[in-house]
């Protein structure tokens, strides 16, 4: 089926299927010479293939590197830059976070900051020294308060 756009200044025809060649079709064009006249495949015709019968060097990696997912999330957890290595920086302060539930909702938690994870923290309640874990990736707004003696000792 042929659409005409409203403004096709080039007049090609536009198709809503990809076009599919046949196997008659595929092989006619390798039987007329359109592959054969690469230059980029006679190159690589031309160069010898070096057989190698030692394995592949396997890099080194020291104690705590061995998996490289870990090595990763450990910058981000400690790079201040991110979330979590800037709330890492405030373990043990009292803060306030807002989170956004769902796409109109915020709800706040206050209380001392105990733990960071890659996507959690763990906050201690004031009052009832409960300890919640909150999700990292619902985090609107955090406020660290500037006085924490007071905090402190309501929170104890």
């Amino acid at each position: 089926m042929y659409i005409e756009q409203p403004n096709n200044f080039n007049q090609i025809p536009i198709s809503d299927s990809v076009p599919v060649f046949s196997e008659s079709q595929i092989t006619s064009m390798q039987r007329s010479g359109m592959y054969h006249n690469d230059p980029i495949k006679k190159t690589m015709a031309k160069q010898p293939v070096a057989k190698s019968t030692s394995p592949a060097p396997i890099p080194s990696t020291s104690g705590n590197n061995l998996n490289p997912e870990v090595s990763a999330t450990t910058s981000i957890i400690n790079n201040p830059l991110y979330t979590q290595g800037w709330l890492i920086a405030h373990i043990g302060k009292y803060i306030k976070i807002e989170f956004l539930i769902g796409s109109n909702m915020l709800i706040d938690r206050e209380g001392i900051l105990q733990e960071v994870g890659i996507s959690y923290i763990i906050i201690k309640e004031t009052g009832t020294n409960d300890l919640v874990l909150c999700d990292i990736y619902s985090i609107k707004f955090v406020r660290v308060f500037d006085d924490q003696t007071k905090k402190m000792c309501v929170a104890t």
